[in-house]
């Protein structure tokens, strides 16, 4: 594993990756024929009933997918808003990658552009056989196929920053741009040489603020939080047996670690069709044991980037605000509208919990729980708020 800094440096930091507005955006990746465009077709459907709201695929291989949350449902039911918006996530559904994509193999650059593009990764991998599906690689093996994937992003990270390297080498040695400009380079020389020997994703390093800092410009393919989905059978979903799961969890703890999540797109296929049908009811009550996985991916799709939402409720709208655990009240007024941001005045709190337990917001006000919060607030996952600002 990656050492850990000294008690002297800069306190170690993760890399965050960019500021998210109501707009997460999450990439399908896999070799090809692995069930990505499967999945991406059966998330494309996943509806919920807002005449405003655009769920469904917005060009060929790009969806909005509602993030499944049960309060949002209880705010809807107790407000009969005109409008709803929940929180949701942009998922991409990205061309199958190849061995050697990083040296232009298959849509090589483009395809690494396009992964360039995202927040997270969705890792999808092939643990079913199927005479009628070619492999790209002649056989199912999803261990190796975690090992191409994960080469070809390390090898372009790795090209990224030799190139930046090497490009500033001599303006660094000749003091151009003097100390700032320096350390810059100092540390993508640190990162560069973390990557060649340890051949691990960036993500798991241990980096100082300022290591962070120049990392984020960057946007490096193995900074992004990876959920790792292995696609089954139906059969061997509904009875949760596979030879390879132990195996591809023991690869990704040798990578680092991460979230496994499996699953079955023919079963998921199913299911949605029952939805689309009008007889799921019936699946499930003749099906009891049987359950959608599809629930459980997007929330770790969301979870993966420390992704929390706020509410706005009332009866024009009620609306899930997707922000970064850990923003204040003013940078979370601020994905409303960044006049929220500027001429922020306070916020007036109140926990999701309270609203349920007491019935509506007078009854919440008058038992003292209707806080009003300064720029110095932490916002808390399900808050619901009203934002006072000065235009």
């Amino acid at each position: 594993m990656p050492p850990k800094k000294g008690k002297g440096e800069d306190a170690p930091k993760k890399v965050m990756l960019g500021r998210p507005g109501n707009n997460v955006k999450v990439g399908i990746v896999g070799v090809p024929n692995v069930g990505k465009s499967s999945f991406f077709n059966i998330l494309g459907k996943m509806h919920v009933p807002a005449e405003n709201f655009p769920f469904c695929t917005i060009d060929p291989n790009v969806a909005i997918v509602p993030v499944p949350d049960q309060r949002f449902k209880w705010l809807i039911k107790k407000y009969k808003p005109v409008s709803e918006v929940p929180p949701n996530m942009t998922i991409t559904d990205i061309a199958g990658l190849v061995k050697g994509a990083a040296e232009g193999a298959g849509l090589g650059n483009a395809f690494l552009s396009h992964i360039r593009a995202v927040d997270a990764i969705f890792m999808m991998l092939r643990a079913f056989e199927d005479a009628d599906i070619t492999h790209v690689e002649g056989d199912v093996n999803p261990v190796r196929d975690i090992e191409i994937i994960n080469e070809e992003l390390l090898l372009k990270d790795i090209e990224l920053l030799t190139n930046a390297v090497e490009k500033e080498r001599k303006n660094v040695e000749r003091g151009v741009g003097g100390r700032e400009r320096k350390q810059e380079w100092e540390s993508q020389v640190k990162v560069l040489d973390w990557l060649n020997e340890h051949r691990l994703p960036v993500r798991f390093g241990t980096w100082t603020a300022h290591d962070v800092e120049v990392l984020n410009k960057f946007q490096l393919l193995t900074a992004k939080e990876v959920v790792y989905l292995v696609n089954l059978s139906k059969r061997d979903y509904l009875r949760k047996a596979n030879k390879w799961l132990p195996k591809i969890q023991a690869k990704v703890e040798e990578l680092g670690g991460g979230q496994m999540i499996p699953f079955s797109v023919e079963f998921e296929q199913e299911w949605m069709d029952e939805e689309l049908a009008g007889t799921l009811d019936a699946y499930k009550e003749a099906n009891p044991t049987h359950k959608t996985a599809m629930m459980r991916i997007l929330k770790a799709g969301y979870h993966a980037l420390h992704l929390i939402h706020y509410f706005t409720s009332g009866a024009d709208e009620v609306r899930g605000w997707t922000i970064k655990d850990g923003w204040l009240a003013p940078q979370a007024a601020g994905v409303i509208h960044t006049d929220f941001e500027k001429g922020f005045i306070c916020a007036e709190v109140m926990t999701f919990e309270d609203l349920k337990e007491l019935g509506d917001e007078e009854a919440v006000k008058k038992a003292g729980k209707l806080r009003q919060q300064g720029k110095k607030y932490v916002v808390q996952d399900a808050d619901v708020i009203f934002f006072k600002f000065n235009n």
